[in-house]
């Protein structure tokens, strides 16, 4: 044990003694922090890996002010300074006293704990409000992050994957599995690389957060707050934003939540540059990377004493087992989703993609909101009779197509949700399925007029602009011949969904036979 050791050993007893009664510590493998009251001190521990070093006082300081650097912008509520732990001319020990500094510690405000997505996902309290505004959160991390020279990340990649081979191998698990894995990275690895290196030369690569799994995103005041963002080496934080998001995505599915993986999925791709639509190709390699990091993570614990040996080598086998089904993703597909207002196609859009793979589900692209993005107002600002014109409409349902067409090309599935109403519109997706050679599954909503006229006069905060005098107007459209196949949406979004998964089912029948 090194001097710095024993000192912390010391530092340790000394405070939990003074903060009793309701002091609480938590040690992970490079730091412990003391809980007390309504304040935390995280104490980074005299440790040196191949990743991180704290070894002296002077790096542990100056990696409590880095962490404050890096997490204060993202969590102010949380993180507040560095605090100094003194030595008292009487040789006690205290914080921010008069003596000289023998440790420095993070000061943050303590939070409840049980407020961590994880815990929330455990829970089963991950709703779409929720979702969003984590995507929500994790998109403006990414706007306000430094941008930064890409090659260094994209050279990183191959190294990243053999150190998961090597990590895992050294676990003792797994098997020959482990090998697999490790090839089918580098192979997907291969096909994106120069995808990877243009982002890198447009900007997409930036100093991120790093460490965005579950248990660093928590709840403060109703809003998604991220906290313990990577400090100690901001080369592993900076990369592609979608690797970032790929950690939430990929611990989403994880701890079986994929609605909150695919709103998470869908409102960041919603929030940010289309181009992000040009590199979800990138999400089954950064997703499957994540999960493998998190197996060896997990592993780790193992080797802690009183650990949860089952318990925790179960969740370590479901990240890898993760791991290796998100490197093998299967071929996508396009849904369209028409119907005239008020059938409810966006909420059935919505329940729909989850189930649809590759993971994390279904991109929506819906026609309200390609509409409000080609007038530049937001997604609840109702627009003008001028902006619904049969040749403004025409734009929507050929950006729709362009949109799903992008999707497409990067291997990642679409639902397309529009009224749809006109035939040429709905060749128009069928002549994108053939053209990139993929399944189609045209789904048509129907429900009475007095039922749609309910639900849009239920409508609250919604992108679309149509009104119960709109729905009466739509009785009198020429559809012409569907060709889809007809679904009776007059029920709830569970009755509607279950129709749908047994058209898309029969579908699938008639295409293999």
């Amino acid at each position: 044990m090194t001097d710095d050791s024993a000192t912390q050993d010391r530092i340790f007893a000394a405070l939990t003694s003074a903060m009793q009664p309701d002091v609480k510590r938590i040690d992970t493998h490079a730091a412990s922090v003391l809980l007390y009251g309504d304040r935390a001190l995280k104490i980074k521990r005299a440790v040196q890996f191949p990743f991180l070093d704290y070894s002296t006082l002077e790096k542990r300081k100056a990696a409590c002010e880095e962490e404050i650097r890096i997490n204060r912008p993202l969590a102010p509520q949380i993180y507040h300074g560095v605090a100094a732990i003194t030595e008292e001319p009487d040789g006690s020990v205290k914080v921010d006293g008069a003596g000289r500094p023998i440790e420095y510690a993070v000061d943050m405000s303590r939070f409840d704990e049980s407020r961590t997505l994880d815990h929330l996902a455990k829970a089963g309290l991950l709703d779409a409000k929720l979702a969003s505004a984590a995507a929500d959160a994790i998109a403006a991390s990414h706007v306000a992050a430094t941008r930064a020279d890409g090659q260094a990340w994209v050279s990183s990649i191959p190294a990243l994957i053999d150190g998961n081979t090597d990590g895992l191998r050294a676990g003792g698990h797994f098997g020959a599995e482990i090998e697999q894995l490790g090839k089918a990275s580098h192979t997907a690895h291969l096909r994106i690389r120069a995808l990877l290196a243009e982002r890198g030369r447009r900007g997409f690569v930036r100093r991120c957060h790093g460490d965005l799994h579950l248990a660093n995103i928590v709840m403060i005041d109703d809003r998604p707050v991220l906290f313990d963002a990577i400090e100690f080496d901001a080369q592993m934080a900076t990369v592609d934003v979608l690797y970032d998001l790929a950690f939430t995505l990929m611990d989403l599915l994880q701890h079986h939540q994929p609605s909150a993986a695919n709103m998470v999925l869908n409102r960041y791709l919603a929030a940010t540059p289309a181009d992000n639509l040009d590199a979800l190709s990138t999400l089954p390699l950064f997703m499957s990377i994540r999960a493998a990091i998190r197996a060896q993570v997990t592993l780790a614990r193992l080797k802690r004493p009183h650990s949860d040996g089952p318990g925790i080598f179960d969740q370590a086998r479901r990240y890898f087992e993760l791991a290796g089904m998100l490197i093998r993703p299967p071929a996508p597909r396009l849904i369209a989703v028409g119907g005239l207002s008020g059938t409810g196609k966006t909420a059935l859009a919505h329940a729909l993609a989850p189930l649809v793979a590759p993971e994390p589900g279904a991109v929506v692209l819906r026609s309200d909101l390609v509409r409000k993005q080609m007038f530049g107002v937001e997604d609840t600002h109702r627009l003008p009779p001028s902006a619904y014109t049969p040749e403004v409409t025409a734009r929507v349902y050929d950006t729709l197509v362009q949109h799903a067409r992008r999707v497409l090309a990067q291997g990642h599935s679409a639902i397309i949700d529009g009224v749809f109403a006109r035939e040429d519109e709905r060749d128009a997706i069928a002549a994108l399925a053939r053209e990139r050679n993929v399944a189609l599954n045209g789904l048509f909503l129907v429900a009475d007029l007095a039922t749609r006229k309910a639900r849009i006069g239920g409508r609250r905060g919604d992108a679309s602009d149509a009104t119960p005098e709109v729905a009466a107007l739509q009785e009198h459209y020429n559809i012409g011949h569907v060709g889809w196949a007809i679904i009776d949406a007059s029920g709830t979004l569970e009755q509607t969904l279950q129709n749908c998964r047994s058209a898309i089912a029969e579908g699938q029948t008639r295409q293999s036979d």
